[in-house]
This record gives structure tokens, sequence and C-alpha cells, in this order.
């Protein structure tokens, strides 16, 4: 997983994720403040949330009992803790290392310690109790109620291609489609921890016809800000079953679709001139200038400036 995660330039993306928290861990120790977190919200939505979690504890702080409001899935980006609580089989501990997958259930109580070292970076992942039930039934989970059975998932490598993609947009801080990411890494946790039956790769009926009528939509409007959940809703599936049944339909998934067509309406539009780039990148759904410039340049290897020069 290691080498996925490593960049061409600056030290590599591991070493962009833990600077972040070199300089939480600096700042408190200029200040005299005790340890404590911070939290940054990447991306939400209707019973999801992913979050960019700082925690700057070290051995000096005692460590306190906290409680799961929701499903969690964290990443370890960076930095190590003792992660404390109540498994199936009893009372657990683990050791939070870069890329492993800290689990909670809804409800229940934990601990977080750092008695051998200061610090550390989380991206984490939270699921609505009703959202996440519904998403890992789709995903083919025995049982009425989903329960994570240990408290850790180790550096797996099923998991290394998810968790790079991940922790590269961590890193990088370009934007990213964190719904999707947050069904596939809830899908693929429950899937590796054996709660999984039966086949359900098959497509549902009628699935050309929905992918074709959320396809037309997508054209029509590729500005607009068009949401996994909203888009499932539309074509009457889960999320779960609406990304696989798109990606299967088309070979790419919604986000792909969508960033590529925004990306061949740019291109066309930076034909004319007397546009602005900043304009066109607005134009075109992109948040904002540096986001769209990245996004062009992955995607056409030229910037957008020197892709104009090629039309002239």
């Amino acid at each position: 997983m290691l080498e996925l995660l490593y960049g061409d330039t600056g030290g590599g993306y591991l070493a962009k994720i833990a600077v972040e928290l070199d300089r939480a861990l600096e700042r408190r120790e200029v200040n005299g403040a005790p340890g404590r977190i911070t939290s940054r919200v990447l991306g939400q939505g209707d019973g999801w949330k992913v979050e960019d979690v700082v925690c700057t504890s070290s051995p000096r702080d005692r460590p306190f009992e906290e409680r799961h409001s929701h499903y969690a899935i964290a990443i370890v980006g960076a930095g190590s803790f003792q992660y404390r609580s109540q498994a199936r089989s009893g009372a657990g501990r683990e050791l939070m290392t870069p890329g492993s997958l800290l689990l909670g259930n809804a409800g229940q109580c934990f601990e977080c310690g750092h008695e051998h070292g200061a610090g550390d970076r989380c991206l984490s992942f939270r699921y609505a109790p009703n959202y996440f039930e519904s998403l890992v039934a789709d995903a083919g989970a025995r049982g009425a109620k989903p329960e994570f059975r240990t408290l850790r998932l180790p550096p797996l490598r099923a998991l290394s291609r998810l968790v790079a993609r991940a922790c590269a947009g961590l890193a990088r801080g370009v934007d990213m489609p964190w719904e999707e990411i947050s069904v596939q890494l809830a899908a693929q946790t429950v899937q590796l921890m054996g709660g999984v039956t039966g086949d359900r790769s098959a497509a549902p009926p009628g699935a050309m016809a929905r992918v074709t009528r959320i396809v037309r939509t997508i054209d029509r409007h590729p500005d607009a800000r068009l949401a996994l959940a909203g888009l499932a809703q539309e074509a009457g599936l889960s999320p779960f079953h609406f990304l696989r049944t798109f990606e299967r339909v088309t070979g790419v998934t919604p986000h792909q679709y969508i960033l590529r067509a925004r990306l061949r309406e740019a291109a066309m539009q930076l034909a004319d001139p007397e546009a602005k780039v900043l304009d066109i990148a607005f134009d075109c759904g992109f948040g904002d200038l540096s986001n769209f410039n990245h996004a062009f340049r992955a995607e056409f290897r030229v910037s957008p400036r020197a892709y104009r020069r090629t039309l002239q």
C-alpha cells in the first residue's frame, strides 16, 4: 500500500498527510495547550459524512471515554494510537497504524490513547445507522443489523487501492468523490469481514434503461450539483446498487462520467479566445480554479491555457 501513496514530488503523499499533524503538534508545544481533536468536513450528504480529523494528544494526556454516535470507519493516515473498546468477543485493544481501519458500531463506547507517541491524523467516514444498514444489506450482509465484530482491519492488500485513493485526495487537497468512496469503503469492509452471502453482482432488471435515463440527465446538466444519492433515487435504486450498475453499464463511475462531461464542455469553451479560464471553470461546475486546473491537466495532459494554444 505504501508505494501507492507516494507521489513524485514534495516527499510523497504520506509526508504531506503527516506534515499537517506535525504542524498541529508544534503549535500545541508552543501554546502549552492540552491535546485536542480538530476536524474539517470534506464531504457530507443524507446519512454520511467524511472528515479530516487531527488529534494532538500525547502521553501527557489521559484518555477519556467516548461513544460512537454513528457507524464509523476511519482510515489512519499518520501517527498511531491505541484504540480500546468492546468487540463482540469481549473487551479489546488494538494499535492503530497508518493504512489500518478503525471500526466502530453506533452506540459503542471507546477510548483512544497515545501512551507511546503524540498525535494522529485520520480520514473519518461516519454513517447514520439506517443508511449504513441499507448499504451493507445491499452488499449482501447477513443478519438484520450489521455489527463490526472486531475493532480494526489491518492494512490489507484488498483495501490498498481504495485507501490509497482516499489518502491521496486528502494529501493533495483536491475535490474527491467522497460519497462514492464512502459507499465502496462500507461495502468492502463488510465483505472482508466475511459477512456477505450470495452473488449480488447481477444487474437488476431494466438496468440499461435506468442508466440511460441518468446519463441523459447528466449530459443535459453536467454543471449541476449531482450527488450520488439524488441520481440513485432518480434511477429507483439504492446508492450501492446504482454505483455498481452505472459502472457496469458505462464502464466508469458516476463521478468519473460527470467529471469528463464537464471537462469536455470546458475544452470546447476554451476554443473561444475571449472566454476567461476562471469563468469557464465556474460555468462547467468546478468549485474553484485550482481543482479545475488539476482535473484538466490529469485528463488532457496539459494545462487549460496550453490546450487553448493548441487550438489557435
